[in-house]
């Protein structure tokens, strides 16, 4: 079966309104609808970074004692936690590439290559 949620932890943190620190979540693999919907968005339009946000409030299923991650509250990361967060979805969604473990050599030394995808 194939993994859908992913937990995570912030380096930092997001605080909320009332001084509360939120750190653990959990972000579940994204379709394409969560990379087509925030396209239509007016804020993407005129800034195409703001995508990442409304990804990752869609993506972004749990935080702490949070109900709903809202664009708001992502907006509010600390950068960290933001590039974070980016790089856990590239990785758990696999858009990075991933690297083949070859067998080892002769000589005992391990075999890395990286996977070339095809454009």
């Amino acid at each position: 079966m194939i993994q859908t949620e992913f937990e995570f932890t912030l380096p930092k943190g997001y605080i909320d309104e009332g001084n509360n620190l939120h750190r653990r979540g959990i972000m579940r693999l994204a379709t394409a609808m969560d990379e087509i919907v925030p396209l239509r968005d007016p804020r993407v339009k005129t800034n195409p970074a703001y995508a990442t946000v409304l990804i990752l409030s869609r993506v972004i299923t749990k935080l702490g004692a949070l109900d709903e991650i809202s664009p708001v509250i992502v907006e509010s990361f600390f950068a960290c936690d933001l590039n974070y967060l980016q790089k856990l979805y590239r990785q758990i969604n696999e858009l990075e590439e991933p690297v083949i473990d070859l067998p080892v050599d002769r000589n005992h030394h391990a075999n890395h290559v990286t996977q070339m995808t095809a454009s």
